[in-house]
């Protein structure tokens, strides 16, 4: 599959526009607990995740994935990878945390953040 930077610059567009408008969410169920241990993980609230994602680029962008849903197949994910300083809870020191980040866009427009964790694996970057 052919990607043009402005179709993702146009999507990224369109998912910061949702967020800013706070029609958007980041899962954190019991599925998705690599969200949640980030949270927990790191000194990072919902302000500052907005943030991050209000950031992305088309330089950030990895790949669109079919979702592997059953009832959602015709849905496309798309994926972005972001490195960022973050406090570990934890302890005292600030720490790169390469960030993993999944989108979902909904008919309506409205943003499912499905995966916001640290990367497990490198991503590579489409335009880079």
């Amino acid at each position: 599959m052919s990607i043009d930077k402005k179709d993702i610059e146009q999507y990224l567009s369109k998912v910061k526009e949702a967020v800013k408008n706070d029609k958007y969410r980041i899962e954190r169920n019991a599925r998705r607990q690599d969200n949640v241990n980030l949270f927990l993980d790191y000194v990072i609230d919902e302000a500052k995740a907005k943030e991050i994602i209000l950031g992305l680029t088309a330089m950030d962008f990895s790949e669109i994935l079919q979702n592997e849903h059953k009832r959602y197949r015709h849905e496309r994910l798309y994926v972005f990878g972001k490195a960022i300083s973050l406090l570990e809870r934890n302890g005292t020191e600030e720490k790169i945390v390469s960030l993993y980040i999944k989108f979902n866009m909904l008919k309506d427009s409205f943003v499912i953040v499905i995966s916001f964790h640290e990367q497990k694996h490198p991503l590579t970057f489409y335009f880079k």
